[in-house]
């Protein structure tokens, strides 16, 4: 933290994409820096292209070499690209791809040696980022990767809809055969651990979906519920963990009884994905829960088919700023509130020897 605010990291995203036009409109909102000390990394070259198409001027920007140099008041800025850089508005281009990459791996360094505390991604174009001798299939596998954990899940979110995937970016045809009691049982408990940990739920519900329409139908269509799925979240209860289902996606998803549970995990995907931007399309935040970082992202893709007419909604830009500082103050208060879980009672030293004192946990109060 930087004057007791939050050093926010902010990489590009694509630049020719909607990325540019969302960071503009969020920072136009002075709430933001009084809130934070934004980061960006990036060009200032492409800021100025698209801050001069969408004439914003009333955006003090700051530029750097390191966070640490970061002022408060105003958007700082790492220049990653040289002069050469240029916008080609709606296209998909080597140069956007290596820009991506680039401001990716600055912020992922940085915030890796503590120099930035979060992290929020702007949306690329992972078809155009290219590592040698390596597949990019998304930043979620790519930060887990760089924190070196595989103890990760892709988790969709807003103030009330919290909804993880157990398989993330895989093909449909391979997911029956990657999903195991071992995989699901892990999955809960990163999204308990998570809902506790950066949204200080004490005790939270989880909801399991299955896999097959109707969850099976008692094995007629499918038997990974029976065989799997029910195996898992039998023993996430045995963990103590309120894990609940197998619960059919469709019925689940279309009525109130989701409302009742504070998280929800789907089996694959578009499960969970079409559920959530269905409903929280403009507000919702990709978050990616089990790094020993806080990373956010916005719900959307580059929108390369309205970049630069500037009628990109910033609505969810805006809200992966404000959770990735929300979440980053849960993690704090959590470890404080672990800090004090287990108390001495003092008065217990003044009648026996150390050997007698008396541990009271939160628990006894």
């Amino acid at each position: 933290m930087k004057d007791g605010k939050i050093v926010a990291g902010i990489t590009q995203g694509d630049i020719n994409g909607i990325s540019y036009e969302i960071m503009l409109k969020t920072f136009e909102d002075n709430r933001i820096i009084d809130l934070c000390t934004p980061v960006v990394y990036g060009s200032t070259k492409i800021w100025g292209f698209y801050r001069n198409l969408f004439k914003i001027e009333n955006i003090n920007l700051n530029l750097v070499m390191s966070p640490k140099d970061a002022r408060s008041k105003c958007v700082n800025f790492i220049n990653i690209m040289n002069d050469n850089a240029h916008a080609e508005v709606g296209h998909s281009t080597q140069m956007a791809g290596e820009g991506s990459l680039k401001a990716l791996q600055s912020a992922v360094r940085d915030i890796r040696e503590k120099k930035i505390d979060v992290l929020v991604t702007a949306p690329i174009n992972k078809y155009n980022v290219q590592i040698p001798g390596k597949k990019f299939v998304g930043h979620t596998e790519f930060l887990a990767d760089a924190a070196n954990t595989q103890h990760y899940m892709m988790v969709m979110a807003n103030h009330n809809l919290r909804i993880g995937i157990v398989t993330g970016h895989i093909p449909l045809q391979d997911v029956s055969k990657s999903i195991s009691k071992n995989l699901i049982l892990q999955k809960i408990d990163i999204l308990n651990e998570s809902l506790q940990k950066d949204f200080l739920i004490v005790k939270p519900r989880i909801a399991v979906l299955g896999l097959n329409p109707h969850c099976g139908d008692n094995g007629l269509i499918g038997t990974e519920e029976k065989e799997t799925i029910c195996p898992a979240i039998k023993e996430a209860q045995e963990k103590n963990i309120l894990a609940f289902g197998p619960y059919s996606a469709d019925g689940f998803l279309g009525s109130e009884t989701s409302k009742k549970f504070d998280g929800i995990l789907a089996m694959y995907h578009d499960q969970g994905m079409i559920a959530f931007k269905s409903r929280a399309f403009d507000t919702g935040v990709n978050y990616t829960a089990g790094l020993p970082f806080v990373r956010t992202s916005p719900a959307h893709g580059t929108a390369y088919e309205i970049s630069g007419q500037g009628i990109a909604n910033a609505d969810s830009f805006h809200a992966a700023l404000y959770m990735a500082c929300d979440i980053f103050k849960n993690r704090k208060r959590y470890e404080e509130m672990n800090a004090n879980s287990l108390k001495i009672d003092i008065s217990a030293t003044n009648k026996h020897n150390d050997d007698d004192i008396t541990i009271i946990s939160n628990d006894d109060y």
